[in-house]
């Protein structure tokens, strides 16, 4: 996965309200960039639809860093409070403008609140959604430097309208100017700005040599080569998302879901396909119960014509038989007497007669009490042996206790 980030020059470097000159980069999960160059945001289409999340760095001139006293408010209270604080700082209307408020810094009530052009800010994004981005955050540059404790972080790029100077003077204090393109005055306001404080000057590897001999007389700034590798890694500690403020975010996540309606829909339809198969499925089988049940109920109405309620066909006509059965004289195989008449006859093979205790007989099921030591323990295996020819089955179901009942159940 992937992070594209974007360095979009000051609206003062714009051609007909287009940058460019933006700078970007392809990074890694690891923070490796992968790839970078510069180029018109228009023409990043394939850049950004292939990244995970676009970050723009928003150039330091066109953000304002402030500090507010923020009263302690919840987060839906303080976003609707924001303008009301911020108001006699900002120039013109705030609601005109995108806020966004950083972290609670220990120590200061104080909070830092960043402000942009709202118009400005929502045509950048837009492009980035239409382009395919499927995350955007937007970030002030000024702090994706890195943070020099006791000095001040500051950066000079060369732009279409001279020279784009950048200051990082604490964790979320910042500012950025348009000037000139003298790189001398450049390092005189640097100074100016930054007091006595030390300086280190990011520069691009091209123009270091240009400011070495301009700085030598300045005292106080160190030069270093500006890249992507810092600027990162300065980017991923910052806790302040204009984008939030914008709403954006959420604009890229529903392109997003977007992606996945066809096969949302699709996986929706195989749903209702299965649910209507299962239906239509269970409609035939219970038309196929109720013809059985009517034809069973006419096959019962014809043999017993007398038979005024039916409500199982099948069990009653089970029962009419053995009724019939006995009146005809037949016994059935799991009443009583012949049950305790057939283990009569099979504990005529063991070498006591006299070892029935008691017998009890429910629902087809003779349960036989045996006298103590009336029974060795190869007597219930020669009584089984006896019984098995006529389909009974006996068991022990505890000491001294047997079962016995017609059929193969257990």
């Amino acid at each position: 996965m992937t992070t594209l980030y974007i360095s979009y020059p000051a609206r003062a470097a714009s051609v007909d309200g287009a940058a460019q000159g933006c700078g970007y980069a392809l990074v890694g999960d690891g923070g490796n960039v992968m790839q970078q160059g510069a180029g018109a945001l228009a023409r990043m289409a394939d850049l950004v639809a292939s990244a995970r999340k676009v970050v723009l760095l928003l150039s330091a001139a066109d953000v304002t860093l402030l500090r507010v006293a923020v009263p302690p408010l919840s987060g839906a209270r303080l976003k609707a409070a924001l303008p009301n604080l911020v108001e006699e700082q900002v120039l013109g209307d705030p609601s005109e403008c995108v806020m966004a408020i950083g972290p609670v810094q220990a120590g200061t009530p104080e909070r830092t609140v960043a402000v942009v052009q709202r118009a400005w800010l929502e045509v950048l994004v837009r492009a980035l959604v239409a382009q395919g981005a499927r995350s955007v955050s937007v970030l002030p540059g000024q702090l994706c430097l890195p943070l020099a404790p006791g000095g001040v972080s500051a950066a000079l790029v060369h732009d279409e309208a001279g020279l784009e100077l950048t200051l990082r003077a604490g964790q979320y204090e910042g500012m950025g100017l348009s000037l000139p393109a003298q790189a001398d005055s450049a390092l005189h306001t640097l100074r100016a700005l930054a007091g006595e404080a030390p300086v280190t000057l990011y520069l691009p590897p091209a123009q270091r040599a240009q400011y070495e001999p301009l700085v030598a007389d300045l005292p106080g700034i160190v030069l270093e080569e500006d890249n992507w590798v810092h600027r990162v890694a300065a980017a991923r500690a910052v806790q302040l998302d204009l984008a939030a403020g914008l709403g954006a975010a959420s604009g890229a996540q529903a392109r997003e879901w977007r992606r996945w309606r066809w096969p949302l829909r699709i996986a929706l339809l195989a749903v209702l396909v299965n649910i209507a198969g299962l239906n239509i499925e269970w409609l035939r089988m219970k038309r196929e119960a109720d013809a059985v049940r009517q034809s069973m109920v006419q096959i019962f109405r014809a043999a017993y014509p007398n038979e005024k309620v039916i409500l199982d066909p099948a069990a009653q006509m089970r029962r009419n038989i053995a009724a019939a059965k006995v009146a005809g004289g037949d016994q059935a195989g799991d009443e009583f007497t012949a049950l305790a008449a057939a283990l009569g006859e099979a504990l005529q093979t063991l070498p006591r007669r006299d070892v029935v205790a008691g017998l009890a007989y429910r629902d087809g099921v003779l349960t036989v009490k045996l006298k103590a030591g009336g029974v060795e323990a190869a007597g219930l295996a020669q009584v089984q042996a006896q019984l098995a020819p006529r389909k009974l089955t006996l068991k022990e179901t505890g000491a001294g206790t047997w079962e016995l009942r017609a059929g193969g159940a257990s």
